[in-house]
């Protein structure tokens, strides 16, 4: 692929959005916020809706292809992040040499490398830019961004990054982006599973939890899951924000990856056990934080929370 054909991109640069779930919703208003031209396009054409009143234009994918020199990508998983690049009318069919894919899904490493390589043929860019931040941080454009691919390229891309992250961090070549967002990943659960088990035995010993993470918050033990997810664990409030069956995926990509490596991963293990649970409970749409209910369940500490 010629690099030099990835232009800078800024206000004036056409923009495609594809998949406007929890996350996507918020990242896309970003980018309109910015001023960017914005095309969008999701499974479900009314999530198209309010982007449009705003100024937005939605299309196939295709359209978008055609009206786009750098797409942003939001998808579930690896299989659909395929079919809107390959499938028919997709995007591949018609976004040009020189153009840019943004994928911020959490897909499988190895696919991203062979996606990267087939779109490269095309002369197109692929940046795998897995993202952490949750529902409010996509809102806020203060989402945390983890980057692979080819490092001109991201610099190319760079306000496009900056409309809805407050980081954006190039890892290295392609799927680095990938392995990066399966250690976020481990060391969140590691931490919800912490908090989740604090607050269960506060729980049974007759001790206030919420005054036990209060002091909690105060020292050493002190983090997001606490601070974020302590609450909700304690109140049994499970609304999605980011649904235990996408977290339970993005385990066993970490998993596989550990796997490859040879790497000992218990509390990742135990983790994707707990949400196995919860998925095969049809609990799966809750919020991933529902495993500190489980927890609590498990524990005699709480009912089972409500789908």
């Amino acid at each position: 692929m010629n690099q030099q054909a990835i232009a800078t991109a800024d206000a004036r640069t056409p923009v495609g959005f594809v998949g406007l779930g929890v996350m996507g919703l918020g990242m896309a208003g970003c980018l309109l916020r910015k001023g960017f031209p914005l095309s969008v396009h999701n499974l479900h054409p009314e999530r198209t809706t309010a982007l449009c009143q705003a100024g937005a234009y939605a299309g196939t994918l295709a359209q978008v292809g055609e009206r786009s020199r750098v797409v942003v990508l939001s998808l579930p998983d690896t299989a659909a992040v395929d079919d809107v690049l390959f499938g028919a009318a997709g995007l591949a069919s018609t976004l040009p040499a020189g153009a840019c894919v943004i994928d911020t899904s959490t897909i499988s490493a190895d696919a991203t490398r062979r996606i990267a390589k087939r779109l490269g043929e095309q002369g197109i860019a692929f940046l795998d830019a897995p993202v952490s931040g949750g529902q409010q941080g996509a809102a806020d454009g203060a989402l945390s961004c983890m980057v692979g691919g080819d490092f001109q390229a991201f610099q190319a891309c760079a306000s496009v990054f900056a409309a809805f992250t407050s980081r954006a961090i190039h890892m290295g070549a392609s799927g680095t982006g990938q392995v990066t967002k399966s250690c976020n990943q481990i060391a969140v659960s590691a931490a919800l599973l912490g908090v989740a088990e604090a607050l269960a035995l506060a729980v049974r010993q007759g001790v206030d939890p919420a005054q036990v993470r209060e002091a909690l918050l105060g020292g050493a033990a002190r983090s997001f899951s606490l601070e974020k997810h302590g609450p909700r664990i304690i109140e049994g409030d499970f609304q999605p924000g980011f649904r235990a069956t996408l977290m339970r995926k993005d385990l066993r990509l970490a998993l596989d990856s550990g796997r490859e490596g040879g790497v000992f991963m218990p509390v990742a293990a135990t983790a994707a056990q707990l949400l196995d649970i919860l998925c095969n409970r049809e609990d799966g749409d809750l919020d991933w934080c529902a495993l500190g209910g489980l927890v609590a369940e498990l524990s005699g500490a709480a009912d089972r929370p409500a789908s």
